[in-house]
């Protein structure tokens, strides 16, 4: 327990050198974090609840976390904070029709011996639990993207104020295209990092490729990344729209007045 609070010190220290006050609500936050989707699972064995409503509203509660509370409510953060919502909201609908019917949901094989003494009739659609821990995992990608692409927005608007919705606009694709790459490989390399003892499991089980790739655990985590790789080149040209709506618009009205 002592290394954990070494470490946790360390990264304070760090954040509120580096960040100063922003780094430190950004500490905070993570906590802020961890106790909404400790009240999500909460919610989630709640059968009378569904649970997309659940997972849109610890989305929105995250996405809230992470835009207003870390860097305070302006124009970027309401653009950013939109463009998340309305990404995960299309995403959802798209990855409840994939999870229905791939059939990911539930446990593997792989699992089944360890999971043997529990009952699995706890009376939760595990169709939905699935969409909702992809749209979960998916988030925090969301939300980076988005942010990512508002803020040097803003900064093109604030430097060159007679900017165009057209051009402003595709100042926002061409940073999305820049790091489009760099954030779905962060999504690839998470997988394979964290799930390395399960491929060195296959290896030991002498699994052929084709029996890795039918894998539901395998399969589940593939299709979780190309779900939030489709998030994050979604957001990219909707975070773009809305930015260059919202910033030319706040002049134009400023303008008249």
């Amino acid at each position: 327990m002592n290394i954990l609070f070494v470490l946790a010190a360390i990264l304070l220290l760090l954040m509120c050198m580096i960040g100063g006050k922003k780094g430190a609500r950004s500490f905070f936050a993570l906590f802020l974090n961890f106790g909404v989707f400790l009240i999500t699972i909460l919610f989630m064995t709640n059968t009378r609840i569904d649970p997309y409503i659940i997972t849109l509203s610890a989305c929105a509660v995250i996405s809230y976390i992470n835009l207003f509370f870390i860097n305070e409510v302006n124009s970027t953060t309401k653009a950013a904070f939109l463009s998340s919502i309305i990404t995960i909201v299309l995403l959802l609908l798209f990855i409840v029709l994939v999870t229905e019917n791939t059939m990911i949901q539930g446990f593997g094989k792989e699992e089944i011996e360890e999971l043997s003494v529990f009952s699995l009739y706890i009376g939760v659609d595990f169709v939905k639990i699935g969409a909702s821990v992809i749209i979960l995992s998916t988030i925090g990608a969301i939300i980076d993207t988005a942010m990512a692409i508002s803020s040097p927005m803003r900064e093109m608007f604030l430097h060159h104020p007679t900017i165009n919705k057209k051009e402003l606009f595709t100042f926002g694709i061409n940073i999305g295209k820049d790091i489009l790459g760099t954030s779905t490989n962060t999504l690839f390399f998470a997988f394979f990092g964290g799930y390395l003892a399960l491929l060195i499991w296959f290896k030991d089980l002498s699994y052929s490729f084709g029996e890795i790739l039918n894998s539901k655990i395998f399969s589940a985590e593939m299709i979780t990344i190309l779900c939030a790789g489709t998030g994050v080149a979604l957001i990219i040209p909707i975070t773009s729209v809305i930015t260059a709506y919202f910033l030319v618009n706040t002049r134009e009205k400023e303008k008249i007045n």
